[in-house]
């Protein structure tokens, strides 16, 4: 059983390892929307959005619901919501130590200089 949800965590995650995945899961975070509203968003051509919509698909994390001529899809779990913000969040704290540790580094080469002058 462990073993079984260790590997549905990572190819859950493999099916969210692409920018373009993650920027169509971000817009369906605000709402349902169809290939040509998410095209039109992103700016990408339609063939790379619909290509990155059935690897969602395929992985149960995105559902499209047929009306008239048009698909619209959805996330199949809010808690996809939940896991971006947390990246996101996790994102932010490392830029902040970045930026931190690069804020040291030029503390100490400025003091190197003053010390060399």
């Amino acid at each position: 059983m462990n073993l079984e949800l260790q590997q549905f965590k990572a190819d859950f995650f493999k099916a969210l390892a692409h920018p373009l995945r993650i920027r169509i899961l971000e817009l369906l975070a605000e709402g349902d929307k169809n290939v040509n509203e998410l095209q039109t968003i992103i700016g990408a051509e339609g063939s790379a959005v619909s290509q990155q919509l059935s690897v969602l698909r395929s992985k149960n994390i995105v559902y499209g619901t047929k009306e008239g001529n048009r698909v619209l899809y959805s996330l199949r779990d809010p808690m996809i919501i939940d896991l971006l913000s947390i990246a996101r969040q996790i994102f932010n704290n490392h830029l902040i130590d970045t930026i931190s540790m690069l804020d040291k580094f030029k503390d100490s080469d400025s003091k190197d200089l003053e010390e060399e002058v």
